[in-house]
């Protein structure tokens, strides 16, 4: 068995794959962040806590969670 076979080997330093839920999320591919769906930005898995479980996209902060979801519901974003 290979350390790329051994599930407790991951690579947790680049960017991770989540399934978000309404309370939680998923880790599907393990790694250290993900990036903002509206700036790109890398944010800490560990700092993540604003997301769109119909849209499956992270955001940085509240106000961009917002905006984000007045753009995509048809409403002006402040």
């Amino acid at each position: 068995m290979s350390q790329t076979d051994n599930p407790f080997e991951a690579d947790f330093s680049g960017e991770a794959i989540l399934e978000f839920g309404d309370a939680d999320f998923i880790i599907l591919k393990p790694g250290a962040f993900v990036r903002c769906a509206v700036t790109g930005d890398p944010i800490a898995l560990t700092d993540l806590r604003y997301w769109s479980v119909d849209d499956q996209e992270a955001y940085r902060d509240s106000i961009i969670a917002t905006r984000r979801w007045a753009e995509l519901n048809g409403e002006r974003g402040q």
